[in-house]
């Protein structure tokens, strides 16, 4: 396809998906229950971290463990004693079960403890590095030094060894992208939609070797930096809008399999 008329159909099935409609039957639908931007942000970051599977069973297992954090999940997070964080040991999602999000929980606690929320920690951190990737690779580092169970730091993707990390790029989006539109929160102000990367995952990745848009077989970082680079070479400001219009063709439109 002809390079302009490649934008200009991403263009398209961006504006086509890019709109309060798709929360309906997304899971960003679980944070946006909330309208305090403290709980937007633990309850986003939770709800991303078990995004995988079926959509309809992430968006129940996601409002589940909102009800158990009683519908606060920063206060929950911050100030819920032992006995209350037990209570979440019955939560589970696929292979993330209620160890895993007791370990998440503390976790988040020690890291909002020392700077505030999520957003201190990488708005610092992408401050002091300038780069996103150094800053994903600092919050993970941060976030499994807080972990006591080996098993849960599977939940967490490590870019340095090659993984997409598509749950954890997906949460920044939701944080950092401001279209006004209605769908990303945009409350992370620091860091410029321009630095972001795309959430990777089978349909974005099928959807754009179909178009030419990406040419590595893997879904893994270097995948994720290819296809950034190409979108970024589309709209350099904000790459990663194009992520409706490759999740929409993929997901609702099955355009890989025509």
């Amino acid at each position: 396809m002809d390079r302009q008329l490649l934008k200009d159909f991403l263009e398209e099935k961006y504006h086509q998906y890019n709109n309060r409609s798709f929360i309906e039957t997304d899971p960003v639908q679980v944070p946006h229950m909330f309208s305090e931007d403290a709980d937007k942000e633990i309850a986003a970051f939770l709800t991303s971290t078990i995004s995988w599977g079926r959509r309809t069973t992430i968006i129940s297992n996601a409002k589940r463990l909102m009800k158990m954090m009683g519908y606060k999940p920063f206060e929950f997070m911050m100030n819920a004693t032992e006995h209350e964080l037990k209570q979440l040991s019955d939560f589970k999602h696929r292979t993330f079960n209620g160890a895993d999000t007791l370990g998440f929980i503390r976790s988040l606690r020690a890291i909002c403890s020392g700077h505030g929320s999520l957003k201190g920690f990488f708005e610092k951190s992408f401050h002091t590095t300038g780069s996103l990737k150094e800053t994903i690779i600092m919050f993970r580092s941060a976030f499994v030094a807080n972990l006591m169970l080996q098993r849960t730091h599977r939940h967490i993707s490590d870019i340095t060894r090659n993984a997409s990390a598509k749950r954890l790029n997906l949460f920044i989006r939701w944080m950092v992208r401001n279209d006004k539109m209605g769908v990303d929160f945009g409350t992370w102000d620091k860091i410029p939609a321009s630095a972001l990367y795309i959430p990777l995952d089978v349909h974005t990745g099928n959807v754009s070797r179909a178009l030419g848009l990406l040419k590595r077989r893997q879904n893994d970082w270097k995948a994720v930096e290819e296809l950034t680079a190409t979108l970024r070479s589309f709209d350099p400001d904000d790459p990663v809008k194009y992520d409706y219009a490759l999740f929409g063709l993929g997901v609702f439109e099955n355009f890989n399999t025509l």
